[in-house]
């Protein structure tokens, strides 16, 4: 029998489960951080969530006053399934408890009514075969996120989606990484710009926002300021960029090209949160599984001798950045033990930096608002 949905209030705004990660199915409120009553806004920490993959804290999108939980703590709940129920203080109690029983008999009933999340697809580059992966839809000029060293297109988990609410978004893998092809040439950034610059002819953006991390900072960088992409980045939002300082903590990326087991691997991870509870054994064994692709070993170690000169960066794209005539917009967490904080002197007088409290290399996994907010502030969202 098919269900009929309830008719409410406009007004009224359904909190969902949302889709941390290409895999995930569902997740479970591991602890409510806000109160029935409570006014919320858009960063208000909603509640804690965790997943067979991640455990995170969930940032509102959503603003008036928290009127009603439907789900327990600990209840499993598909991707998409209401948790919650946001609405201004003048709408009816009756039609808050509408909304509660329809969103309960669809949880019960295991029918969600729920966006499939990003689709992953690949294109052809110059030789690399490339996976990303596009949510979102609207006219405005997309966002496209370039991952750092060793990580992927998963790693936007938290940014992606809030992002997407009004425009296209792409997260790539480079070359190297993740669902993408192994091999990385001379493995310079410059040479992952060029591949890069590739991709937005392949899918034909004409113009787009780069956001990138860490050695991802430094190709969306190099990538803006080559010819080819001469008037088509919009602005530039950089999270813990390489490029801009001589500071780089090259024993982590050498070690993480060299670990072999979970024993060698976990004490470099530990270096890229504030937070060490997150590296737990998923994201362990899962950097792992990746390790071990064929072709993924001599990726990683060409990508070291591309990033470091001793103990120093070999990468310089201050030059790049202050020939920019966009907006840039860097975020550094305060705890990065990786590309220190200290390095966002060399970003430039013309860019806007924030230190976030609380945040190790991964602010866009740490502290996920932050890095929306400046993203929307390159953007002019």
């Amino acid at each position: 029998m098919e269900q009929v949905k309830v008719v409410t209030d406009e007004r009224i705004q359904r909190v969902t489960m949302p889709k941390w990660g290409l895999s995930m199915e569902a997740g479970k409120v591991t602890d409510w951080l806000v109160a029935v009553g409570d006014e919320i806004d858009e960063g208000t920490e909603i509640c804690e969530i965790d997943t067979d993959k991640i455990a995170g804290e969930l940032e509102s999108t959503w603003t008036g006053v928290l009127r009603a939980l439907v789900v327990d703590v600990n209840e499993s709940v598909p991707v998409g399934g209401t948790i919650a129920v946001v609405a201004p203080a003048d709408v009816p109690q009756s039609e808050i408890d509408a909304v509660v029983a329809e969103a309960r008999e669809q949880l019960e009933s295991g029918v969600i009514e729920a966006d499939s999340g990003p689709k992953v697809l690949t294109v052809e580059v110059d030789g690399h075969r490339l996976s990303y992966a596009v949510l979102g839809e609207g006219d405005n000029d997309p966002v496209v996120f370039v991952h750092g060293y060793g990580g992927d297109k998963n790693s936007w988990l938290f940014v992606q989606e809030p992002i997407a609410a009004d425009r296209v978004t792409y997260a790539v893998d480079l070359p190297g990484h993740g669902e993408s092809s192994k091999d990385v040439g001379d493995g310079t950034v410059a040479t992952l710009a060029r591949v890069l610059i590739g991709l937005l002819d392949a899918l034909g953006i004409s113009r787009a926002h780069l956001v990138g991390h860490s050695m991802g900072g430094a190709v969306i960088t190099l990538a803006a300021a080559d010819s080819a992409a001469k008037g088509r980045v919009a602005s530039l939002t950089l999270i813990s960029p390489v490029g801009f300082g001589p500071e780089i903590n090259a024993g982590y990326l050498r070690g993480f090209a060299e670990a072999e087991s979970r024993r060698d691997l976990k004490p470099h991870l530990l270096q890229l949160f504030a937070d060490p509870g997150l590296v737990n054994r998923q994201l362990i064994d899962d950097l792992l599984k990746y390790k071990r692709l064929d072709g993924v070993d001599q990726a990683l170690r060409t990508l070291v001798t591309g990033l470091v000169d001793g103990d120093k960066s070999a990468v310089d794209v201050t030059a790049e950045a202050a020939g920019f005539g966009g907006p840039i917009v860097a975020v550094w967490g305060r705890e990065d033990k990786i590309v220190p904080a200290s390095n966002a002197d060399g970003v430039g007088g013309s860019a806007t930096v924030h230190v976030v409290d609380g945040a190790g290399h991964m602010a866009h996994m740490e502290k996920p608002h932050a890095v929306v907010a400046a993203i929307r502030e390159a953007t002019g969202a």
